[in-house]
């Protein structure tokens, strides 16, 4: 599965896009700048996600790599 697929499954599954989870994360500390912020865990961002999404955790791990900065 490419990552673009990883996200939009991620959007048909919960609604949000992928702005809109960069705006979540800085909402939550995990991100600033729409980057993932300096010292932040990715396991904590995953357990955020299984919990209040209810992704797995490849989709998770897209969501942490989104921040990280990858674009494809």
């Amino acid at each position: 599965m490419s990552f673009q697929a990883y996200l939009d499954n991620i959007q048909a599954k919960t609604g949000k896009s992928p702005d809109d989870f960069r705006r979540l994360a800085a909402s939550r500390g995990y991100a600033a700048d729409g980057q993932l912020g300096a010292g932040v865990k990715a396991g904590d961002i995953i357990a955020w996600l299984k919990q209040d999404y209810e992704l797995g955790h490849g989709h998770a791990m897209a969501i942490v790599a989104m921040l990280k900065g990858k674009t494809s």
